[in-house]
């Protein structure tokens, strides 16, 4: 790990070419949380392809329409979800019609950061 972010409504934790977050039980994932997000990247993968995982933990909301903007950073590549609860499950397949790019759901960090390896290797290439 590179770094570490307490962004007061989560956990974001920074890699070499992807990102982890935890939210914090019963928020709500807003919009406006992107313009936080956009500077994170700004100062980490500036021209560099990267993959976004959240591993859901914890129970609270997305607004999906967060993904249309989340959606519009280029170097962005792939969005993983990570969570084995049923619940969680059909949310995931709601938000992936909002963002437009490589988002997918797994039961386990393991098979996310498998994927995002195929990902960014994909982006290289």
């Amino acid at each position: 790990m590179i770094t570490s972010y307490d962004l007061g409504f989560g956990q974001m934790d920074i890699y070499d070419d992807y990102v982890i977050t935890i939210m914090n039980e019963g928020i709500i994932v807003l919009p406006e949380y992107n313009d936080i997000f956009l500077k994170i990247v700004d100062k980490h993968f500036k021209n560099k392809a990267f993959v976004y995982i959240t591993h859901r933990i914890n129970s609270y909301s997305v607004d999906p329409t967060i993904y249309l903007e989340t959606a519009k950073i280029n170097n962005l590549v792939g969005f993983a979800v990570v969570s084995n609860d049923p619940i969680q499950k059909m949310q995931t397949k709601l938000e992936k019609t909002f963002f437009g790019k490589n988002f997918c759901q797994f039961n386990t960090m393991q098979d996310a950061i498998h994927w995002k390896e195929e990902i960014i290797k994909k982006e290289i290439d």
